[in-house]
């Protein structure tokens, strides 16, 4: 069995679709199926099945799919290596991010890396962070950045944030240095659904629950409704950047109200080289222009 059946079987899971996959991989759509007929003899069983709606995964597809991943993801690290040993910098990195960091730090991470190393590929693939966790676990991204903590994977603390309360200027708490969770207690919450998780270990101490008047997962959007006087949001600091004059961000009291935003991985010590190399510049650019 060859690693290019393997590519195209992925690919086709991946994308959803024979004709996609033969337009990705520029090659035709009969070679497509041809692949995967050949790979579903060698095997002894269907992998996929074929309707009008498109293609999905047998029983025994998924069981298969779990192991063509890990070679997949083998046959990238080796080929890295080779490429390491012969003095090369090459490869591809697949990394997951939600909307905050691709605003706040991927733009110079990225100037950063690929000013240092021109011929890896960089893919970026923008989700919620249910999302990006997910993607790691299915070997989909090489890892992702995500706000902290993250179950089942191994994580890399990068920053501490602070989660604040966005209120309108004029609203009563407005003129408070900081705010503690129990003043809220009358407020109609505007939540982020990627961060209710972390509100409620804030709230947990009280003997009341907030009062969830909305939950998105637009961080602007959040803010628009707060500005429109619809609620107080709470929002981690990473995701206030450009606020409204009308709009003030306040810090949120107590060590609850302090998470942390690092990047999360399967395994890190079985990531590729560009993978490492790429971690390790986001590290060195965080050093040198976040406090």
């Amino acid at each position: 069995m060859s690693i290019g059946k393997y590519e195209i079987f992925h690919t086709v899971v991946e994308l959803g679709s024979l004709t996609k996959a033969s337009e990705a991989l520029n090659i035709s759509q009969s070679g497509v199926s041809h692949a995967i007929a050949s790979l579903e003899k060698e095997l002894g069983f269907s992998l996929l099945t074929r309707n009008k709606a498109g293609i999905r995964l047998t029983v025994n597809g998924e069981r298969m799919l779990l192991y063509i991943r890990d070679i997949l993801t083998l046959s990238k690290k080796m080929l890295q290596e080779a490429g390491e040993i012969r003095g090369l910098e090459i490869g591809t990195v697949r990394i997951g991010t939600f909307s905050s960091i691709s605003v706040k730090w991927l733009p110079g991470i990225l100037k950063k890396f690929m000013d240092q190393y021109p011929h890896i590929k960089v893919e970026v693939v923008e989700g919620k962070q249910e999302e990006i966790s997910l993607w790691i676990a299915q070997g989909i991204i090489d890892f992702g950045f995500l706000m902290l903590p993250a179950a089942d994977l191994e994580v890399l603390h990068l920053k501490r944030e602070t989660f604040c309360c966005v209120v309108p200027e004029n609203h009563h708490l407005g003129a408070e240095k900081s705010i503690k969770p129990n003043a809220l207690k009358n407020e109609k919450l505007i939540l982020q659904k990627s961060t209710l998780k972390i509100i409620h270990n804030i709230f947990k101490p009280n003997k009341h629950s907030p009062e969830i008047a909305f939950r998105l997962d637009d961080e602007q959007a959040i803010i628009s409704m707060v500005k429109n006087s619809l609620g107080v949001a709470i929002l981690p600091e990473i995701a206030l950047h450009n606020l409204p004059d009308c709009v003030k961000k306040i810090p949120l009291s107590g060590e609850r109200a302090i998470s942390s935003i690092g990047i999360g991985s399967i395994s890190f010590k079985n990531l590729s080289p560009a993978a490492e190399k790429f971690i390790a510049a986001s590290t060195l650019w965080l050093n040198e222009n976040i406090t």
